[in-house]
């Protein structure tokens, strides 16, 4: 008995040798596991509360502070602002000022002397457009001195400049529109009568204005078409006489008609005419 028992002893004991290092082997496997996986574990930053989403006064909304630190506005806007006049001064150019009159008037006599292209439009245009500038000189200035600079001073919003900018521009207008013309586009429009000129809108006074100045424009056309019709008519009467009814009477009409034209100091006349046309408005 003893021997069995010392046998079955001798072979239980490396079984449970193995059996304690395998358990000890695993402790320490599940040790290191949880110590590299507690080292490796991101760090939660505390939830941070929620902000008010009013500005510091209580009213809320997003602002944007277009002028500089000195109440004027900033060199961005102004640039802005000068991109988008420079846009629709084709437009302002011909619906507000002198333009469209000197320009139909010179082209007009262009043809009352027979002459298709000479001078050419772009000579015409550069003509027409100075002559405007010169005759709009004391309403640019009045513009430039009473909301321009008042603005780029910072001592008035775009708001009140635009007004106070618009003020020599309808005076100007007003000036020169015939009250049936004022009229004819305020019964187009379906508006009541106005009370005085002053309470008429920018925008019946524009087209106005337009019609008005075309018809003094095909006046004064008509004025300067009259002496070069009456020499058509004595040269073609005068080749009919003589029977030269092949012979085209503007061969022999353009030479006295630019002879006419000269000795009488032509463009003087209808220049002369044009800027006097505007004085007293």
């Amino acid at each position: 008995m003893k021997l069995a028992r010392r046998d079955w002893m001798s072979g239980r004991l490396p079984r449970i040798a193995v059996i304690v290092l395998l358990a000890l082997v695993t402790a320490v496997a599940l040790a290191l596991v949880s110590a590299s996986a507690g080292h490796a574990a991101p760090v939660v930053p505390a939830p941070t509360p929620p902000t008010n989403p009013l500005s510091p006064d209580g009213t809320g909304g997003l602002s944007v502070n277009i002028n500089g630190p000195d109440g004027a506005p900033s060199s961005s806007i102004v640039t802005l602002i000068g991109i988008t006049l420079l846009s629709v001064a084709p437009a302002l150019l011909l619906m507000m000022t002198s333009f469209t009159k000197i320009f139909v008037v010179l082209a007009m006599a262009r043809n009352a002397l027979g002459l298709q292209s000479i001078p050419p439009n772009q000579v015409i245009a550069g003509l027409a457009l100075f002559l405007s500038l010169f005759i709009m000189a004391p309403v640019l200035g009045d513009i430039n001195t009473h909301a321009v600079q008042p603005y780029l001073n910072g001592q008035m919003n775009f708001t009140d400049a635009l007004t106070a900018g618009s003020g020599p521009l309808r005076h100007f207008m007003l000036a020169h529109t015939r009250q049936e013309d004022l009229a004819l586009m305020t019964r187009a429009a379906g508006q009541p009568n106005p009370k005085d000129l002053e309470s008429v809108s920018l925008l019946t006074v524009i087209p106005a204005f337009m019609v008005s100045e075309l018809r003094a424009a095909f006046i004064i056309g008509f004025v300067i078409f009259v002496p070069f019709l009456v020499i058509d008519l004595v040269v073609s009467a005068a080749l009919m006489s003589m029977g030269m009814m092949m012979l085209p009477p503007v061969m022999i009409s353009l030479p006295f008609k630019i002879l006419l034209f000269v000795l009488v100091d032509g463009w003087g006349l209808i220049i002369t005419t044009l800027v006097t046309s505007y004085k007293g408005g």
